[in-house]
């Protein structure tokens, strides 16, 4: 566990405290370095970076009391069981029950300590499967989920639940982010269990290194929108600060940024200079053909937002891989 130490603004009426569960993964390790990054507009403000080593955060008891240790204001909830497509089909129970239970433990415990805002985060695997285009914030009730993720999809929509109960119950601001596929420094790269541009990337340097083809589950021609860790760690701030809703916010790209896994593929050979084949293998399952999300609700907070160019954000992703290759998860 790591703390700090920020400056914070008068019209947050006093110090902020605020406690980030799951904060070795790839969105707490982008917040803890843009946090580090502020240059001092922000006074009296606290962190806390809890990790898995802090609390199980199934266990309740083991929950509250890290809460009660350290007394947050505020929280950014972004433990959970996550991982790839393929390892959602083959754990969707687990996925269910094991998230249901961390969520339902942060933000219980949240509530006994007195925390003045939690936020979230979801993801758009949230939304139903047979739907119209693009997705917004109203939609996330519409339907059942994807069937191959419907686990950790249901378990995910029940935080929105929790959320809207405990304001109608106790006028809470406990609110959620919805990101789209979130990529970055510090991701699971695991070609079995990550999700697709980490494990495209390992799989690239991998074919690099022994000078076989880069084979690329599926046929590439799902379409996803990805946004850069960084930038959505910038967004979450934002959200922690400033935004009042209790309603979700999707946090994303704009809509023709999206990409075909064919384009991703393509960009991750780029960016690392593979030379190589490059095939698909289209016994693998596709997943979800498309689940592209409008930002308009965020445009309409941030019209100005900006957003790293993908193959900029790409290229420093897979400089990372590659220097920290021997400690990245894998």
């Amino acid at each position: 566990m790591s703390e700090l130490q920020m400056d914070c603004t008068e019209k947050q009426k006093g110090c902020m405290r605020v406690l980030v569960t799951g904060s070795t993964g790839l969105v707490g390790k982008a917040i803890e370095r843009v946090v580090n990054e502020e240059e001092g507009s922000k006074e009296a403000e606290q962190w806390v970076f809890l990790s898995s080593k802090d609390a199980n955060l199934m266990d309740f008891q083991e929950t509250l009391a890290v809460f009660q240790k350290h007394k947050p204001t505020h929280v950014i909830h972004l433990a959970a069981m996550v991982g790839g497509l393929y390892k959602n089909m083959k754990a969707n129970l687990d996925f269910w029950r094991n998230n249901l239970y961390i969520n339902d433990n942060v933000l219980q415990a949240a509530h006994e300590v007195g925390v003045v805002k939690v936020v979230s985060c979801l993801s758009t695997c949230i939304f139903p499967d047979k739907t119209t285009y693009p997705i917004d914030e109203t939609m996330i009730h519409n339907g059942p989920p994807h069937p191959s993720n419907f686990g950790y999809s249901y378990a995910k929509r029940m935080i929105d639940v929790h959320n809207c109960a405990h304001a109608e119950k106790y006028g809470s601001r406990y609110t959620a982010v919805i990101p789209t596929n979130v990529f970055g420094p510090h991701d699971n790269f695991s070609i079995e269990d990550g999700h697709v541009l980490p494990g495209l990337i390992h799989k690239a340097f991998i074919a690099q290194q022994e000078g076989s083809p880069l084979t690329v589950w599926g046929s590439g021609s799902p379409r996803r929108q990805f946004i850069y860790s960084l930038d959505l760690a910038r967004l979450f701030l934002w959200v922690l600060r400033e935004y009042k809703e209790v309603n979700p916010i999707i946090l994303s790209v704009d809509e023709e940024d999206e990409l075909s896994i064919k384009e991703a593929a393509e960009s991750v050979v780029q960016a690392l200079g593979f030379k190589g084949e490059v095939v698909f293998d289209t016994s693998k399952s596709d997943g979800q053909f498309k689940k592209t999300a409008s930002n308009a609700k965020l445009r309409r907070y941030l019209p100005d937002v900006k957003f790293t160019p993908f193959n900029q954000a790409l290229k420093e992703t897979c400089d990372w891989f590659v220097a920290n290759y021997d400690t990245a998860r894998k």
